[in-house]
C-alpha cells in the first residue's frame, strides 16, 4: 500500500515538474521537445525501476537504479515546491505572464541548489552529539556511564559494508560503557549479508551490545532481521527488561509503529517495564511515542529514533504530525526523551538541513545535566 501511495504521488508531481519545466523560455529555446519528453520519461522509468527491482535485489545494477531512483525522488520533491509556490502566487502564469515564466526559472535553480546542499549533507559522515542527563537513582559508581545510542542505519543496497565499518571506528572512539541500537538496523528487504554482521561482531563494550526493534525489521519476514541482529551479537529486548548492573535496568519494547499498523493492541511498555526492580530505568523504543506512559511508570530516561528528523525539509512538518517529538532532547512528565534523527537515511542519500547523528549520552548520578 506505502509503495503505491509513493508511486502515485511521485508519478503526479513528475508530471508537474515536467510540465512546469518546459515553460521556462531558457529550457524550450535549449533541449526540443522530442528530447526533453523522453528524458522525461527515462527519469520516471528509472525511480519506479528503482522501487520494483533496486529495492528488493542485491548487486551493482540494484545499487544504481535505487541510488538514482530514491535521490531523483528527493530532487522532484525540491524543485515541486518552489515551482508550486511561484504557480500560486501568479495564478499559474495568468498574473504577470512574462515575470511568471521568468521566475519559474529561478524556482527551478532553487529546487536543484536545495538538492544539491541535501546531498552533500546526506552523504556527510553522521556527527556525534553530546548529552548529559541527570538521573538520581543511578548509583555513584555508575556516575559518568556512556552510553552510544545508533538508529536508523538502514544498511542494505546503498548502505554496505564501507559505510559500516566508518560507523564503528566513530563508535569505539566514543569508548561507550553500553550500546544501544535503537531499530531499523536493516533495511529489510532480504537477509543481510554476512560481511554487516561480522563488522557488528567485533563489537564488544563492557556493559554489552542490547537492541529494539524497528519497523523495517518487520518488514517482509521478521524473523530474518530479527534474528541478524542476534548473530550480529546483539541482545534483543522484546518487550522485557534486564538489569545490566546492580542498580541499572534497561528495558525494550517492539516498535510501536509496526504494531499499530497490524492492528495489534496492548500495553507494551507496561509489558516491558513488568515486575522491574525500582532502579534507574532506560527505556528503548524504535518510536517515540507514549512518553508520558513511561514517565508515569518511573523510567529515568528513554532513547527512540524512526523520524530521521524529517530528513528533507520541508517533510519535517509533515512528519511532526504523527511524531510530535521529533528530534532532540525533550522533557515529558519530569522524565528526559532524547530522538535521535538516525545515522543512515532512508531512500535518497540526502538530507535537509542536518546531517545524521550519533548519540553519545553521559550517565551523571549528581549535579545539573546539560547538552
Amino acid at each position: 500500500m506505502f509503495g503505491t501511495i509513493l508511486t502515485s504521488i511521485f508519478t503526479l508531481m513528475h508530471i508537474y515538474v515536467s510540465w512546469r519545466t518546459y515553460s521556462i523560455p531558457f529550457v524550450k529555446q535549449h533541449m526540443p521537445i522530442k528530447i526533453f519528453i523522453p528524458l522525461s520519461l527515462f527519469l520516471w522509468a528509472v525511480f519506479i525501476l528503482g522501487r520494483v527491482y533496486g529495492h528488493r535485489e542485491t548487486g551493482t545494477l540494484a545499487w544504481i537504479l535505487e541510488l538514482l531512483g530514491m535521490n531523483w525522488m528527493a530532487v522532484l520533491f525540491l524543485t515541486f515546491l518552489p515551482l508550486l509556490l511561484v504557480d500560486l502566487v501568479t495564478l499559474f502564469g495568468f498574473m504577470m505572464p512574462r515575470l511568471a515564466a521568468s521566475l519559474r526559472g529561478w524556482a527551478l535553480i532553487a529546487g536543484l541548489t536545495l538538492s544539491a546542499i541535501a546531498l552533500f549533507q546526506g552523504l556527510r559522515p553522521p556527527v556525534v552529539q553530546n548529552y548529559e542527563v541527570r538521573i538520581p537513582d543511578l548509583p555513584v559508581d555508575m556516575d559518568g556511564t556512556v552510553i552510544v545510542a545508533l538508529s536508523d542505519l538502514h544498511l542494505g543496497t546503498l548502505l554496505g559494508e564501507r559505510w559500516l565499518e566508518a560507523r564503528m571506528t566513530q563508535v569505539k572512539a566514543q569508548k561507550p560503557d553500553l550500546l544501544v541500537m535503537l531499530g531499523d538496523i536493516f533495511e529489510g528487504h532480504g537477509p543481510p549479508k554476512n560481511k554487516l554482521i561480522s563488522t557488528f561482531r567485533r563489537l564488544n563494550p563492557p556493559l554489552g551490545v542490547w537492541a529494539v526493534t524497528g519497523n523495517h525489521e518487520f518488514h517482509g519476514h521478521s524473523h530474518t532481521s530479527i534474528r541478524a541482529m542476534e548473530e550480529s551479537g546483539f541482545q534483543v529486548l522484546r518487550n522485557r527488561w534486564v538489569e545490566v548492573r546492580p542498580g541499572l535496568v534497561l528495558a525494550g519494547v517492539d516498535d510501536l509503529t509496526s504494531r499499530r499498523r497490524r492492528g495489534l493492541k496492548g500495553d507494551f511498555i507496561s509489558q516491558a517495564l513488568k515486575d522491574r526492580p525500582v532502579n534507574a530505568t532506560i527505556l528503548l523504543s524504535h518510536t517515540p511515542w507514549e512518553a508520558e506512559k513511561a514517565a508515569g511508570a518511573g523510567v529515568s530516561l528513554m532513547l527512540s529514533g524512526h523520524t530521521h528528523g524529517g530528513q528533507i525539509w520541508p517533510f519535517d512538518y509533515l512528519v511532526r504530525l504523527a511524531y510530535p517529538l521529533l528530534e532532540g532532547r525533550y522533557e515529558v512528565g519530569g522524565m528526559p526523551v532524547i530522538v535521535t534523527r538516525g545515522a543512515g537515511t532512508w531512500g535518497p542519500r540526502m538530507r535537509l538541513w542536518s546531517p545524521g547523528e550519533i548519540l553519545r549520552v553521559t550517565l551523571r548520578s549528581k549535579g545539573k545535566d546539560s547538552k
